[in-house]
């Protein structure tokens, strides 16, 4: 492919090492953040920085960030009121500039959230519906999916990652927040930071647009067994299991990921790392 620039919206806890990474790869990289305190960060990670924050309104020079030629969206929905009016509106706003840009393809970073309760294996065909998203945050992602992927004037590709694991986002770091371990039964759903990254490098060198994309790694302990093996590694104690189930038990399936990418898991056990990491 000739596309070598790079807009990343949003460079946070993903962003940032994603912007650390193309940079690597010899790729014009911008970065956004909402405040200029991270300029410093961005540019050490080889990133030319810019302020962009989309609220009511538009703040910053969107214009200049987006002179690339594929663009990463990592803005989650923000906890408010009016979350999913609030989030269609942001993104609304983000399209209409992206329209008058040089950008040819977007890289949507959304949440398996966006699926219903179903009590089973999931597959992308599985979230239609904003309405029958478990969330608000669901309904949020699914609604700017839709809107993303149904532009012609620039193709969208949508991975939906799992939770989160990696720096900062360890089993201790979880077990530090809570007071007990809820839902023990109910398997795990979880993508190391490594893998998001070259997931999503693989479907940009691979040029596979126009797609959906599950993003999760293939082990799914339970939850009871995930915290247990962190802790007895680490020599803490183990948190009480909660005695009520609060979610439905789900499985998310990365198998077209897999065979479509041809992407193998850098950490395709949670065990594993809920045992490594210090």
């Amino acid at each position: 492919m000739n596309e070598n620039s790079v807009s990343i919206l949003g460079c946070g806890w993903l962003g940032l090492p994603l912007a650390g990474f193309f940079a690597g790869k010899g790729f014009r990289v911008k970065g956004s953040t909402t405040t200029e305190g991270k300029f410093d960060a961005l540019r050490a990670a080889g990133a030319e920085p810019f302020r962009i924050a989309i609220g009511d309104k538009v703040e910053g020079d969107l214009n200049s960030f987006l002179q690339s030629d594929i663009l990463i969206v990592d803005i989650p929905p923000q906890r408010c009121e009016d979350i999913v009016e609030y989030h269609v509106g942001q993104v609304s706003m983000l399209i209409d500039a992206i329209l008058e840009s040089p950008v040819k393809h977007v890289l949507f970073v959304g949440s398996t959230s966006v699926y219903p309760a179903l009590g089973r294996e999931l597959v992308e065909e599985d979230a239609q519906d904003p309405d029958a998203a478990d969330t608000e945050v669901g309904r949020a992602l699914l609604y700017v999916e839709e809107m993303l992927r149904s532009e012609s004037g620039f193709s969208t590709t949508v991975v939906r990652f799992s939770g989160l694991i990696g720096p900062g986002r360890t089993p201790l770091d979880f077990m530090r927040r809570m007071k007990e371990i809820a839902d023990p039964e109910q398997p795990v759903n979880l993508i190391h930071l490594d893998d998001c990254v070259q997931v999503i490098s693989r479907i940009i060198s691979s040029g596979v647009w126009g797609e959906v994309f599950n993003a999760s790694c293939p082990g799914h302990p339970m939850r009871k067994d995930f915290y247990a093996a962190a802790a007895e590694s680490h020599g803490v104690a183990l948190l009480p299991f909660a005695a009520t189930a609060v979610h439905p038990s789900r499985t998310i399936s990365s198998a077209k990921l897999e065979k479509t990418l041809e992407y193998s898991f850098l950490h395709p056990d949670p065990i594993a790392f809920a045992r490594s990491v210090e």
